[in-house]
């Protein structure tokens, strides 16, 4: 692939927008508070459609909320090339995650405008709805969402998703109209929100996929008694099976030749007393990995270790589904692209997954996706403390930048 130009974004414009984003749900202790739907959120999301107004680009709404703005294209008729990400954040959030996504997707858009280029494909910057809490901009755009069961979708503010929708120019009747079929590709800037590229002193990350999940919750029964007075060869101790549990879990991961990752991250015990033998145990197992295989085949050695720990400990064990996510591959052009731009540029890269979940994942259902990490200093996200350089997000629009021009030249019009 040859990639015919190297514009390079504004780093200053950029990292100033960043600033000033990140004033809007500032708290005392340096985080940021926009979750969805709040009057910060909406704030945030007015500020962002002018950036997009000012760029020279068209911006609408559609039924799941989604800020949308199209750069217009030399094909009118051409499939869409897409990048984007979410401003929403968690209660506790840092300035980058999500938002060096759109912003970057925005000053590209300077950037070539104010060069008076024009790609092939319209070009689109999209603000995802509701990214940390129901992911339900990026479902309703890849045609996910249950639409006949809206309880699922509970916001993390007060209110339904249907008034929630309401708020910021969305329809949940009119869900179905936001699903898109336009569209050539879609690439996602995003902060690494892990110490990878760091610790191995790497500058780009060229993301293989979205991690597929699997989480269970699982109750241990068994007896509770006397700590004293109840004999060790007699006892049917839930935390002593929930221990057990624990360790199958890692070594389960351990083994798989793709490198899953494998949590327990939640367990509760009771009585949870210091002289009772635990009666319950209630815990839960988050497993991620690229291989829906490998996801399969965890579950079916877990549910066989599962067995016999209660055999072995004369427990109870009840295993309850809790959610069911497939993997999301990055497609191999995008990645093919994004790789080119780094040698060309002369930027060190890996490749590697994303664990964490992201509006990608939905988006590589319906189209061609990739995802393009700068680092995280320290692996911190979701915190006042999360970090990256203005240099590192210099770095990653700039790739950004000059991989959709590359795909411009891989797509068909």
């Amino acid at each position: 692939m040859t990639v015919l130009s190297t514009l390079t974004v504004n780093s200053d414009r950029l990292n100033a927008y960043i600033d000033r984003l990140a004033k809007i749900g500032q708290q005392p202790s340096g985080s940021i508070c926009r979750l969805a739907f709040t009057p910060e959120d909406l704030q945030a999301r007015y500020l962002v459609q002018q950036w997009m107004v000012e760029a020279g680009m068209n911006v609408r709404i559609d039924a799941a909320g989604n800020l949308i703005g199209t750069y217009p294209g030399k094909v009118a008729t051409a499939p869409v090339l897409a990048t984007g990400s979410h401003i929403d954040t968690v209660p506790s959030g840092g300035r980058f995650d999500g938002v060096l996504g759109v912003l970057a997707g925005i000053e590209v858009v300077r950037t070539l405008r104010d060069r008076q280029i024009h790609l092939n494909h319209p070009l689109e910057v999209i603000v995802f709805t509701d990214e940390e809490s129901t992911m339900i901009g990026s479902q309703a755009m890849a045609g996910t969402v249950l639409r006949d069961e809206p309880e699922r979708y509970q916001p993390s503010v007060e209110g339904t998703i249907q008034t929630c929708l309401e708020r910021i120019g969305g329809n949940w009747e009119a869900l179905a109209t936001a699903k898109r079929t336009d569209l050539a590709a879609f690439v996602e800037l995003h902060v690494e929100q892990g110490a990878v590229l760091e610790k191995t002193g790497t500058e780009i990350g060229i993301v293989q996929g979205v991690v597929g999940m699997r989480r269970k919750a699982i109750a241990i029964t068994g007896v509770a008694n006397h700590a004293g007075t109840t004999p060790m060869n007699l006892r049917q101790d839930a935390l002593v099976a929930a221990s057990q549990v624990v360790l199958a879990v890692r070594e389960i991961a351990l083994q798989m030749p793709t490198q899953p990752v494998a949590t327990v991250g939640s367990l509760v015990v009771s009585p949870n007393a210091v002289n009772i033998v635990p009666g319950h145990v209630a815990l839960t197992v988050d497993l991620r990995d690229l291989s829906k295989t490998c996801l399969d085949t965890m579950l079916e050695q877990l549910e066989s270790r599962l067995s016999a720990i209660a055999a072995e400990t004369h427990t109870t064990l009840e295993v309850t589904p809790i959610l069911c996510v497939e993997p999301s591959l990055a497609a191999l052009p995008v990645q093919s692209a994004i790789e080119t731009v780094c040698q060309q540029l002369g930027l060190s890269y890996t490749h590697l997954p994303s664990r964490a979940g992201h509006d990608s994942l939905e988006l590589g259902r319906i189209t061609d996706m990739g995802m393009i990490f700068v680092p995280s200093q320290a692996g911190v996200s979701h915190s006042e403390a999360e970090y990256t350089s203005p240099e590192q997000c210099s770095q990653g629009a700039n790739v950004l930048l000059n991989a959709l021009l590359a795909l411009d030249r891989v797509y068909p019009v």
